[in-house]
């Protein structure tokens, strides 16, 4: 997988408007490395880390709530960030990005421990119905965010959050992307202790895991993951809940041992997305963010049917 992975990296370099071929790659002339060292490898990197970020985060995000149908677009985790994007470039409008990244991930945070009140207030065992819950609450902080740059006459610059596409990454505008390493080495040391507080407050108790902590620490690495993936890229929908869903249903529920192979897929799935988008209408563009609502809207009903007849796979709530 891993192979794989790095060989369509490689090939995907050579995929744009400027033609490299693959064996230009090998020893590129110095205006080929220019190209290459200002956007494309710039654009590869930020590909694998949003796509690898998004997938880990949706699959802490589940274990830690129980609930398969979890995930930061179905939790209001992104839309929290989106708001707090708005809020820094109307307070702060000329704050370097790191300030708005930071921003947005305390909004991030705050939304999605609203978003988790709700969850123990419901006390629904239907995953379905709690994912259901999670789209109505971010729709509403979604409204809330169109209302304001409506008002403000910021539209066009709400899309360019809402809507995930590396066309814009060059070198020196990525950089803070690579937040998301340190996350996800957070969430790989407390794997273990992720799995054991998805079966419960009681069972992590008597195991000795103290449930509060790791719930929030699991909170916090995915409120930065996806954070910062939407300050950079924008928002990538159902990346968090299809990738996981389908490596868990390969390999299992164990965290430690699926977060790899959840990272792999998730950079690969988007990576996809995001040669399609620029082969589709060549030289023109796609969103990669359209791809996958495509391919990721179809997988996520595919989930629901299935949980529909076995409900015992939906999982339940927190």
């Amino acid at each position: 997988m891993t192979a794989g992975l790095l060989l369509a990296s490689w090939l995907s370099l050579g995929v744009g408007v400027s033609n490299l071929r693959p064996h230009d790659l090998l020893s590129p002339t110095p205006e080929q490395w220019e190209l290459l060292a200002v956007s494309r490898v710039p654009r590869l990197l930020a590909v694998l880390l949003a796509g690898a970020a998004l997938s880990v985060a949706g699959l802490i995000m589940q274990r830690i709530t129980q609930n398969r149908f979890v995930s930061p677009s179905t939790s209001g985790t992104v839309e929290s960030a989106v708001l707090g994007i708005l809020l820094a470039t109307l307070l702060m409008a000329s704050a370097p990005l790191v300030v708005k990244m930071l921003v947005a991930i305390v909004t991030s945070i705050a939304g999605t421990l609203v978003f988790l009140r709700l969850l123990e207030g419901i006390r629904h065992n239907d995953g379905i119905v709690v994912a259901l819950v999670g789209i109505m609450y971010g729709g509403v902080i979604s409204a809330v965010t169109t209302f304001v740059a409506y008002q403000l006459d910021l539209l066009q610059m709400l899309d360019v959050w809402t809507t995930g596409s590396f066309s814009g990454v060059l070198e020196g505008r990525y950089e803070p992307i690579f937040v998301v390493v340190l996350a996800g080495v957070v969430g790989y040391l407390f794997a273990d202790r992720f799995t054991v507080v998805g079966m419960g407050a009681d069972f992590a108790t008597n195991l000795g895991v103290n449930y509060r902590v790791v719930l929030y620490t699991g909170l916090v690495v995915v409120s930065v993951m996806a954070a910062v993936v939407t300050v950079v890229v924008g928002a990538l929908p159902f990346l968090g809940l299809v990738v996981p869903n389908v490596v868990s249903l390969l390999l299992g529920d164990n965290v430690r041992a699926v977060l790899p192979v959840t990272a792999l897929a998730g950079a690969g799935f988007v990576l996809v997305c995001d040669v399609v988008g620029r082969l589709l209408r060549f030289p023109y563009e796609i969103p990669a963010s359209t791809i996958a609502g495509v391919v990721g809207g179809v997988v996520f009903v595919l989930l629901i049917l299935r949980a529909a007849g076995s409900p015992r796979n939906a999982g339940s709530t927190l």
